[in-house]
């Protein structure tokens, strides 16, 4: 009997994600990795699955991780050296996962220098239970001053999940989507699975993302590649090997 899957698969196989766009892999940031040898194994883990560049994104947080792009790109700095001396060769940018606070909106007041990555992409996320009180003023400034507003993990957020009138509401206020790769998984749970699915059939995501803190992370990346929704997810319009 002809199915779904082994069509979509076949014409898949030729589609692969070579750009990663939300990791934590600078040492000592913050809940990614803490030393160079960590980013070594898990960059050459994303080498052996086809990937030729990462965006890795440390979280920008006031309450728990007063990053800046002073200290996260002397991190990058510092890692590339790393890597160029033990000859591994990828190309690795920086950006940051924002946190959806009083600092960012003050950074925005002030018109400081935010870390985006691609045609002026900020990833930001917001805490997993309750919809901000600013959500939507941050929307309308980012976009306002030029910036893309890309939703880290929507699939995650409880007040997003079984809310399709709230997702598409972000959509057309212009919002990308980044779902976790490992949410297809299930490996964070199953509302979060069901919702990364929902969003997949809808075709509303525009990033796929390994959000890698550790080894785990990128073996759930490489586990998700053989699943049916991952194939469906790639072919998608996905904006990762754009950038």
């Amino acid at each position: 009997m002809f199915s779904w899957f082994s069509s979509k698969q076949k014409i898949s196989e030729s589609l692969k994600l070579t750009t990663d766009i939300h990791s934590h892999l600078l040492p000592g940031l913050d809940d990614g990795v803490k030393t160079f040898e960590e980013s070594k194994e898990i960059i050459l883990y994303f080498k052996k699955l086809g990937y030729k560049k990462i965006i890795t994104t440390p979280h920008i947080m006031i309450d728990a991780y007063k990053n800046s792009p002073a200290s996260i790109l002397g991190k990058l700095s510092k890692l590339k050296t790393f890597l160029s001396a033990e000859n591994i060769e990828i190309e690795i940018e920086a950006a940051a996962e924002y946190y959806l606070d009083q600092e960012l909106m003050n950074s925005f007041e002030k018109d400081e220098k935010l870390l985006t990555f691609g045609k002026r992409y900020i990833l930001f996320e917001t805490n997993f239970l309750t919809e901000p009180l600013n959500l939507k003023e941050f929307i309308f400034i980012a976009t306002t001053k030029g910036y893309t507003p890309v939703l880290a993990h929507p699939e995650r957020y409880l007040y997003l999940q079984n809310n399709i009138e709230k997702l598409e509401d972000l959509l057309n206020r212009g919002v990308l989507f980044q779902v976790n790769v490992s949410s297809i998984t299930g490996y964070y749970s199953k509302q979060s699975q069901q919702t990364a699915r929902k969003l997949i059939d809808k075709g509303w995501i525009h990033f796929l993302g390994s959000d890698c803190h550790h080894l785990k992370h990128i073996q759930l990346t490489e586990e998700a590649s053989q699943l049916k929704y991952y194939h469906k997810a790639l072919s998608l319009p996905l904006l990762n090997n754009t950038l």
